[in-house]
């Protein structure tokens, strides 16, 4: 399928497609939509990052009904970053339709100000299996009127223990819904999840031509004590603009993200450790090029929104071929090459051996560039976040902060990048050459006559 046209779309979500620039379907959204939108049960393989979450979006958002004030649709996702990634891709295609109200429920984060927020029904909510259920527990979350349910990284959720939370929550929805089941993998734990909460479901498998990112894999043999040298080596290397270094411990990212500080890269940590506002934080800098290195736990495997992610680096293989796969694709998006890098101990031969019988294809090991402690060239990051103590319940706007960087700061649009408003703080990026200057501006004129602490992180 050439297009989006033979798919019968309200006018609305034709309006966010353009918009948001997408013009051809891919593989999963051509084979899922049509069985959607005729409101069959479907169960889908298909990977992280096949455009997955505009398939069951755009099915969700045909069929809602903005002028009925009921939660008509639930979205469960394994994390927090994929909840609030699918939640942004839905906003943004509902764009054009009116008055539509989706709410974030996940846990780490505050109980009571998502139990407020469902005093006014939300049309859709997008939540993580503990907080949903605990949600409908305490009957803050009604769910009479849910009418369409996603179960999004199926596998992933099985894997991090909800599958009781899950079946709790099929028992509290309606019977006459629509399920819609997403997996990357197929075990048998999601086959007989299929089987209880899926009724006659359409099956839709991505091919593997199409599953497969295109991946340049390169693997280094190195000893355990040289890998943070042979990292930053190959970072010099290749110098690639955003680099998501996955580690297999908690401790070991603390302890590179060090290691890479004191060699001068702009690093950060994203582990399961952090608070929600420090990991926020941390994700809009990545985001918006402030960070060059993100060094994560697998928590950030899935759902970490970042286009056009240059290189993945295993600083550790993981156990099993499929986290392996989980990781590299987050790189290779929208047709775009990607380069994956590999650090693999002695000890890690036989997972490295493992991985080449299920990939089918020999692996390609070259010798990685080692640096001493003080390497010289060090790539910086473009830009620099500004953090602004101020956000939406100050009814403050992303128009606001540009206005103020280009009107008294005297910034030209183009040295100002992302522009992040949460609900009590906001971030922007602004060019490194320019960021003591919009830092300047801002603490001596405010925004819009007010005076706003900001300070650059």
């Amino acid at each position: 399928m050439d297009s989006f046209d033979p798919i019968d779309l309200i006018p609305a979500l034709r309006q966010a497609l353009d918009a948001a620039g997408y013009t051809t379907p891919t593989p999963v959204q051509a084979q899922a939509l049509p069985a959607i939108l005729e409101r069959r049960d479907l169960i889908a393989q298909a990977p992280t990052g096949s455009g997955k979450t505009a398939a069951f979006g755009l099915g969700l958002l045909q069929h809602l009904d903005p002028g009925a004030i009921r939660t008509q649709s639930l979205v469960l996702c394994p994390t927090r970053e994929l909840a609030d990634q699918v939640a942004r891709t839905l906003r943004k295609l509902a764009v054009a339709i009116p008055n539509v109200k989706l709410s974030l429920l996940t846990g780490g984060l505050a109980l009571a100000p998502q139990q407020a927020s469902l005093a006014h029904a939300p049309h859709v909510v997008v939540g993580t299996p503990g907080r949903v259920q605990e949600l409908l527990r305490s009957r803050h979350l009604d769910p009479a009127g849910i009418r369409a349910l996603v179960l999004d990284e199926a596998d992933r959720m099985l894997d991090m223990g909800f599958e009781a939370a899950i079946r709790d929550i099929l028992k509290r929805l309606p019977r006459d819904r629509q399920s819609l089941l997403f997996s990357a993998t197929w075990p048998e734990g999601v086959r007989a999840m299929a089987r209880d909460a899926l009724r006659d479901p359409v099956e839709v498998t991505v091919d593997a031509a199409h599953a497969q990112p295109v991946v340049e894999q390169v693997f280094h043999e190195v000893e355990l004590s040289a890998k943070p040298a042979a990292l930053a080596g190959l970072l010099l290397q290749h110098r690639p603009e955003s680099t998501v270094v996955f580690c297999n411990t908690k401790r070991d990212v603390d302890d590179l993200v060090a290691a890479l500080g004191r060699m001068g890269f702009a690093t950060a940590a994203l582990h399961g450790d952090l608070e929600q506002r420090d990991r926020d934080e941390v994700l809009v800098r990545f985001a918006n090029r402030s960070l060059g290195v993100l060094v994560a736990s697998d928590v950030a495997a899935r759902g970490l929104d970042v286009k056009e992610l240059a290189c993945v680096v295993n600083y550790e293989l993981p156990s099993d071929p499929d986290t392996y796969l989980h990781r590299i694709g987050r790189t290779a998006r929208a047709g775009e090459r990607g380069l994956a890098l590999n650090l693999v101990t002695p000890r890690e031969t036989p997972r490295a051996l493992q991985l080449e019988d299920h990939l089918g294809t020999r692996l390609r090991w070259a010798t990685a560039p080692t640096v001493g402690p003080n390497p010289r060239d060090v790539p910086q990051a473009a830009m620099r976040t500004l953090r602004l103590d101020a956000g939406r319940t100050d009814k403050l706007r992303p128009g606001d902060v540009l206005g103020a960087l280009t009107g008294a700061a005297g910034l030209k649009a183009e040295a100002i990048g992302r522009i992040d408003i949460f609900p009590t703080r906001s971030y922007v990026a602004v060019r490194r050459a320019q960021a003591d200057k919009a830092l300047a501006a801002l603490q001596s004129g405010g925004i819009k006559g007010r005076r706003i602490r900001v300070r650059a992180i």
